[in-house]
């Protein structure tokens, strides 16, 4: 416009076309850059989308402000506020019907001369055209025209003739009757249109907010205020308006009038538009005087009349369309969070998309979903990864556990890690690790004196302290020339610490042959080679080296190996010891590497082998055991436990055990990896109470009942409560419930202390012996018989076991647990709403087939009331 920073007006119906409104009038049409970038006059508007100068409007000078008529015909009518008041009616474009060729042309003149400051057409009434003038003494503010209105000469005043002849116009396009006059001597900055009520116009007067009600002209609704420019409805909320001044956006709740329900501060620079985004709920626009960002303003709940005090959230952002300073922006009014922005400078425009925060939903069976405007998108795994396969969650792992009863096996425990799966070589060796400590915790002898806790489970590095030294012995090699003594060391607490990595079943004596024997099977050739050779059997190492170079899976290469053992001297200036020492770090195989370690090492010098981080760390114990004095072995162990600790390496179990230092390991194991699961029914396999009463202990294991809990796997959530009940009956939890007596309000509970062993209502074995349960149908405390059932109006009462201490009675009679336990037809059930109730398998039958209740005249609806009776839990399938 003249002599100010240009605006934007979009197309009320073709989403591709805008006007720029600046000393003229120019129609563009926006379209993606392959469709427009052939045509003359297109600028570019983004890297998707450029513009294309459709037709220029010269012909309205001095423009003050525009507004598009909100009607499809006729097709791009414009009205245009002047300097000097007057409102002109123009086009764009060159086709145009009848309709609109009688409007263009049009002008609706004041009485008095001064600049138009803005205009409104009625969304409803469209032939309505609200203007809003500057102030004069004798004159109205407010003028709403109708477009459809002629002129009459005899209305008009012979000076008004006068000045409509001198200027030379056609008097038949000039209106100068407006159909409503409002605002007497104010002025007018603003106007708009309430849509909740196409009869009631919001105005931005000198010093307050009026709405004028076009039925009653002579009344008005004010508020005083300084917030009177700019004032905008929200297309979402009509009861909700934005006003500004200087640097303040003012927000009205029209319900309430009074004051501005939220006012917002923007930078000391004053404000030059705020606007609505027609796309999105709640999300308000603003911009500043020289500035090139723009603020947003996302109102995440609406006002609410409940108090004065109340307030909508707010989330503040800004963003950065351009890199000039912005002259205008406006809206898109059909694409989501989509607008057009001129630059001040220039008038070069650009094509931005707001983007959305994003907004993530995390599912407890780990779908990840989130919104963005109005799409929802879903997150699905394709199974690749960039290295092949793509990892899984440990959620997704948990829950896939849990389906296949993961950490129930108690009798072979080391069957878990197939359960997991098989791959995680850690999970494997945990419960290999677990497995053998309870093996050896059922042998008596190990057993500590004066202590239930088992030595097995205290773990390798507590098995070391206790020993009071460990004997020396010399042994020579099996199946080589040379027999050079090799010193080992055995003791009792040495020969536990081997059956603890799994070397040797029992016994003092070291016996590896079945451990060879299971590695080969495995088809592990050169580790069972490795451990031969460590138990000073080079032969059965190079059996072990050819049998797995013939296998269909094996390494032909291994018979170069067992020739290398072949050839085998303890000469230290050997030829073979150069080569070996030389070359064993060539070998990809870490077993290979660290039994050319060992046999070039010297007597008590054995780091190659005792810091290969590739062998499994039970073997490099068992070694350790063997080979390391009563001083070199503790400190070992010790270096190495840390070392696990600090990783979180489950193969660090075997030395820490099931202890505080297994605790400070699962610890860290947890930290890394999330892995609740596991770290649960392992330190529940700990037979010290102090453990599993850690709070670390306690938090994981609530933490996997939680997890249970939100899977919905409520049936193995309770088979984990009662595993965990069995190994740690601690955790048993008390009797909340119970069923009382009406008239007594003692326990009808069974038990041989509150009942006596004849009496009214309870039948004993027979004399024969014969398992005929017990019976309860009367409180053991007052006699009072026990209500009866509804639908066979019996006195309720359940089969119960016998009493505690004839354990022997009930094996002689072929009584179980499972069996000696009440079924649970014979439970007690009633509604709590109602009061009626019966035995548990006749209310099931009953209401299969029916929904009220089975008493007479009772019209409740029992089995609805029930909440979790339409519930199911994923795991039944």
């Amino acid at each position: 416009m003249s002599g100010s920073k240009p605006d934007i007006l979009w197309s009320p119906h073709h989403p591709d076309r805008y006007v720029i409104c600046d000393s003229e009038l120019g129609l563009y049409r926006i379209g993606p850059v392959g469709a427009a970038e052939s045509k003359v006059g297109t600028l570019p508007l983004s890297e998707e989308t450029a513009a294309t100068l459709l037709a220029i409007n010269s012909d309205t000078p001095y423009m003050k402000c525009v507004a598009w008529y909100p009607k499809h015909e006729p097709e791009c009518l414009l009205a245009v506020g002047q300097a000097n008041g007057r409102v002109v009616l123009t086009s764009l474009g060159q086709s145009h019907n009848s309709a609109c060729k009688e409007l263009v042309g049009k002008e609706f003149v004041p009485k008095h001369a001064r600049q138009c400051n803005t205009l409104a057409w009625n969304p409803v009434d469209s032939n309505l055209l609200a203007a809003g003038l500057d102030k004069h003494r004798a004159d109205f503010s407010v003028l709403i025209w109708d477009i459809s209105t002629k002129f009459s000469p005899e209305a008009g005043a012979s000076a008004e003739k006068m000045r409509l002849s001198s200027l030379d116009l056609d008097s038949s396009s000039v209106v100068t009757k407006p159909l409503y006059e409002l605002g007497q001597n104010d002025a007018c900055l603003s106007l708009c249109w309430l849509l909740r009520d196409p009869k009631l116009l919001l105005a931005g007067m000198h010093r307050n907010l009026a709405i004028f009600d076009l039925r009653n002209t002579s009344q008005k609704t004010f508020v005083n205020t300084k917030a009177i420019q700019g004032v905008s409805v929200d297309p979402h909320f009509h009861d909700r308006v934005a006003s500004f001044y200087e640097g303040q956006v003012a927000i009205w709740d029209l319900r309430k009038f009074e004051k501005p329900v939220l006012t917002l501060t923007e930078q000391p620079k004053p404000l030059t538009k705020v606007a609505w985004c027609p796309t999105r709920t709640g999300l308000l626009a603003t911009l500043t005087r020289d500035s090139n960002i723009l603020r947003l303003y996302d109102m995440q709940h609406t006002p609410t009349p409940l108090g004065d005090e109340t307030e909508p959230t707010i989330i503040e952002r800004s963003v950065h369309p351009c890199e000039s300073q912005i002259g205008s922006f406006a809206w898109h009014p059909f694409s989501q969070n989509r607008m057009v922005v001129v630059s001040a400078a220039n008038r070069a425009m650009t094509d931005f998309m707001v983007f959305e925060r994003i907004s993530l939903a995390w599912s407890p069976t780990t779908s990840l979903m989130w919104a963005c405007g109005r799409h929802l998108y879903d997150c699905a795994e394709d199974g690749e990864g960039a290295g092949g396969v793509l990892e899984k969650d440990i959620a997704t792992k948990m829950r896939q556990r849990a389906q296949t009863r993961y950490g129930h096996d108690t009798t072979q425990v080391w069957r878990n890690h197939l359960l997991a799966g098989g791959k995680d070589l850690q999970l494997k060796s945990l419960w290999y690790e677990v497995s053998h400590m309870k093996r050896c915790a059922e042998d008596v002898e190990l057993k500590v004196q004066g202590n239930k806790q088992t030595l097995a489970y205290s773990g390798v590095k507590n098995v070391v302290r206790t020993s009071p030294g460990a004997a020396e012995s010399r042994r020579c090699w099996t199946g080589s020339e040379r027999q050079t003594d090799v010193l080992r060391y055995t003791s009792e607490e040495r020969s536990l610490a081997l059956q603890l990595c799994g070397w040797i079943s029992r016994g003092p004596d070291i016996d590896v042959e079945t451990f060879l024997r299971s590695l080969e099977q495995e088809r592990y050739w050169e580790r069972a080679a490795a451990v031969a050779l460590f138990n000073l059997d080079i032969r059965r190492a190079i059996q072990i080296l050819n049998r797995g170079a013939i296998d269909e899976k094996g390494d032909l290469n291994l018979n170069v190996v067992a020739m290398a053992l072949s050839g085998y001297t303890d000469e230290k200036s050997s030829l073979w010891r150069e080569m070996c020492s030389s070359l064993r770090l060539q070998l990809k195989n870490p077993y290979l590497c660290v039994m050319f370690a060992f046999l070039t090492s010297e007597p008590g010098c054995y780091d190659g082998v005792l810091y290969e981080a590739s062998v499994a760390v039970r073997d490099r114990v068992a070694f350790a055991c063997m080979f390391l004095n009563d001083t070199q072995l503790p400190r070992y162990i010790d270096k190495l436990t840390s070392e696990m600790k600090d990783t979180g390496n489950l193969e660090g179990i075997l030395l820490t055990g099931l202890t505080k230092d297994g605790v400070e390991l699962m610890e860290t194991y947890v930290d890394r990896t999330g892995d609740v699961q596991t770290a649960s029914f392992c330190m529940l396999k700990a037979p010290s109470g102090d453990v599993l009463k850690d709070p670390r202990v306690q938090c994981w294991i609530e933490n996997y009942r939680n997890l249970l809990d939100a899977w919905r796997f409520w049936h193995k959530r309770a088979e984990f409560d009662i595993h965990r009940g069995k190994l740690d009956p601690s955790s048993k939890p008390l009797a909340q419930v119970f069923v009382s007596c009406n008239f007594c309000g003692k326990s009808i509970s069974y038990s041989c202390s509150a009942i006596p062993h004849q009496g009214r209502g309870f039948s004993q074995y027979g004399v024969s012996g014969s398992p005929t349960k017990s019976k309860v149908t009367s409180c053991p405390g007052c006699r009072k018989p026990l209500p009866r059932c509804a639908l066979c109006l019996m006195n309720m009462g359940t089969p119960v076991s016998n009493c505690p201490g004839t354990g022997k009675a009930d094996e002689k009679a072929g009584l179980t647990r499972e069996n000696k336990l009440a079924q649970f037809n014979n439970w007690f059930t009633w509604c709590h709403n109602c009061r009626h109730g019966g035995h548990a398998g006749h209310m099931l039958s009953w209401f299969r087939d029916h929904t009220e209740c089975p008493v007479s005249a009772c019209t409740c609806k029992c089995m609805q009331l029930d909440t979790t009776g339409n519930l199911v839990p994923s795991d039944s399938s």
